[in-house]
């Protein structure tokens, strides 16, 4: 079975979409993506947090975000931040070459 990996930004327009792009090739891996602003692109809800077994935000921000709006629904699942700040835009060589970086470390059971 996969490794669910959920990727989360803030609006969900140029970080997450450019790493769900990096992931979604990769064997063993299914990866969706939320943000956690009211108006992302797609809202993070707890349908996704039940879904995902990992969670990869792009900076500590999104984190104190997420588990102060959703600490209940968060009980098992693993957060890691990747630090990566606002400035890209989506599929930049830039921050294509960022998140390869960190992925093995972090994409893993």
């Amino acid at each position: 079975m996969p490794l669910r990996v959920l990727l989360i930004c803030a609006k969900n327009r140029l970080r997450s979409p450019t790493a769900e792009q990096v992931f979604a090739d990769w064997p063993g891996v299914d990866t969706a993506l939320a943000g956690v602003n009211r108006d992302a692109d797609n809202p993070l809800s707890p349908a996704w947090l039940e879904w995902a077994e990992l969670i990869r935000v792009m900076r500590a921000s999104h984190r104190r975000k997420l588990v102060d709006t959703f600490r209940p629904c968060l009980a098992n699942t693993r957060i890691n931040s990747l630090n990566i700040p606002d400035h890209y835009d989506v599929m930049a060589p830039a921050l294509l070459h960022v998140l390869q970086q960190p992925v093995p470390l972090y994409i893993s059971r």
